[in-house]
């Protein structure tokens, strides 16, 4: 990772830890250390009764703690929820979501905070870092504290889902969405956490927290009609839309060209698949060093890494590997449901300030990693459905790492309109148009 990145990063930590730590300075319930359960790992399901046999949303295991920040407890106190979920093929799995109460609120709004932590360890997780956990990747969840602070202060209750998973399967959409939704659930469910049934929730995110943030408000309606029904709106921004497309536009990039080998293997590990046939042995190298990496090692890594360097010369074009082809269409958002509750979706344009200048055609531009103009034909496809307003905007001098600074305050604004009940706002009819959405075609290897 370059040293100004994580100088960054840890900067932004430590005036986390101070805001937070400043702000909520209320005294803690009876707080449990980490390690009361030393003899058998909270985040893993020892229970006797099969998964498979409890309902998505059940509490397997509960405990409360400090909330830590750079390994270091703080006056706020934690609920940390084992609950039963489904992983990227359908199975029964076991997560973990961690429930902050307001101090200044009471049970009746909550906001669901989706990290953008994107991973390949399961110890970068937001749930670890809350418990006192130290990693590299997991600076990005401690950073996320001067975000969470403003919320905890206006009256809002925070629960934070490990979105990846106990595997950190990495950009798989449809989990990340499940691993929310029944984080909603079992908070909801707990008689620990201050939320019932009557609780109200909005969904947030950027970045790979945008792609969980999206994924759960397209799927609530069938997977979890009952949260859907809690639903006030989703604000997002930075979103990963069709995989298959950043591929390409992110090919050869000076910063985010990391983001490649880390694709190749989340897509493996979420649908259980094994590309390694395909790579060359440069790309099995680079596969090997960031199998367990995080975006934080990723970034800047490896400038001006292509698909093509990583694949054989047969594979060049990443259509021709079938499982491959198969998976980046499951997590095409464009082919998933529009959701029925209203968004706020921002993206930004301006990549070429991170170092991405690709603009391959009918995919163009975006913010670095981002492609706009697929956020753009996905707003206009929520539009058409007429099922909820939503309100978008595009930066176009603004990168990934910058929109946040001026999305941030908007999101939490709309979020508490959304929550006072005040009309949603709609650009539908404004929107430019983007690229299409279909899904990828197979392409013969060479």
């Amino acid at each position: 990772m370059p040293k100004n990145t994580s100088r960054l990063l840890a900067v932004a930590a430590v005036t986390a830890a101070t805001a937070l730590a400043a702000a909520t300075a209320v005294p803690a319930a009876a707080a449990a250390p980490p390690a009361a359960t030393a003899s058998v790992p909270f985040h893993t399901y020892d229970g006797s009764v099969p998964l498979a046999s409890v309902a998505p949303g059940t509490v397997l295991k509960t405990r409360t703690l400090q909330y830590h920040l750079l390994g270091l407890p703080t006056p706020v106190k934690a609920v940390q929820l084992l609950y039963r979920t489904t992983d990227a093929q359908g199975r029964p799995s076991a997560n973990v979501t961690t429930v902050v109460p307001s101090p200044t609120g009471d049970g009746s709004k909550a906001v669901s905070y989706q990290s953008f932590y994107d991973s390949l360890d399961p110890q970068d997780s937001p749930s670890r870092a809350v418990a006192g956990g130290l990693s590299l990747g997991g600076l990005i969840p401690n950073a996320e504290t001067l975000l969470l602070a403003p919320l905890l202060l206006q009256g809002y209750n925070l629960v934070i889902p490990d979105t990846e998973g106990q595997t950190a399967d990495f950009a798989a959409g449809p989990e990340y969405a499940t691993n929310t939704l029944d984080s909603i659930r079992a908070a909801t469910r707990s008689a620990v956490t201050g939320l019932d049934s009557a609780t109200t929730f909005g969904l947030l995110g950027y970045s790979g927290g945008a792609i969980a943030t999206n994924w759960a408000a397209a799927l609530a309606p069938a997977y979890a009609p009952d949260v859907n029904s809690k639903l006030v709106g989703f604000a997002e921004g930075g979103l990963l839309v069709d995989p298959a497309h950043n591929l390409k536009y992110v090919d050869g990039s000076l910063v985010w060209s990391g983001v490649i080998p880390m694709a190749v293997i989340g897509v493996s590990r979420s649908f259980g698949i094994d590309l390694k046939p395909y790579l060359s042995d440069y790309g099995r190298s680079v596969y090997q060093q960031l199998e367990y990496g995080s975006i934080v090692d990723a970034l800047g890594r490896f400038p001006g890494l292509t698909w093509k360097k990583m694949a054989k010369p047969q594979y060049a074009d990443p259509n021709s590997v079938p499982a491959f082809l198969a998976a980046v269409n499951r997590i095409n958002l464009g082919s998933a449901p529009a959701p029925t509750v209203p968004g706020y979706i921002a993206q930004g344009a301006g990549g070429v300030l991170e170092g991405t200048f690709g603009n391959p055609p009918g995919i163009g531009t975006g913010d670095g990693v981002m492609v706009a103009g697929d956020v753009r034909a996905l707003a206009r496809q929520y539009c058409a459905t007429g099922n909820a307003p939503v309100k978008f905007q595009q930066f176009d001098l603004l990168s990934h790492v910058g929109v946040p600074v001026v999305w941030a305050p908007v999101a939490l604004g709309w979020l508490k309109d959304r929550f006072a009940g005040r009309t949603a706002p709609s650009d539908c009819g404004r929107i430019p148009a983007g690229n299409s959405l279909a899904p990828e075609q197979p392409a013969p290897a060479s």
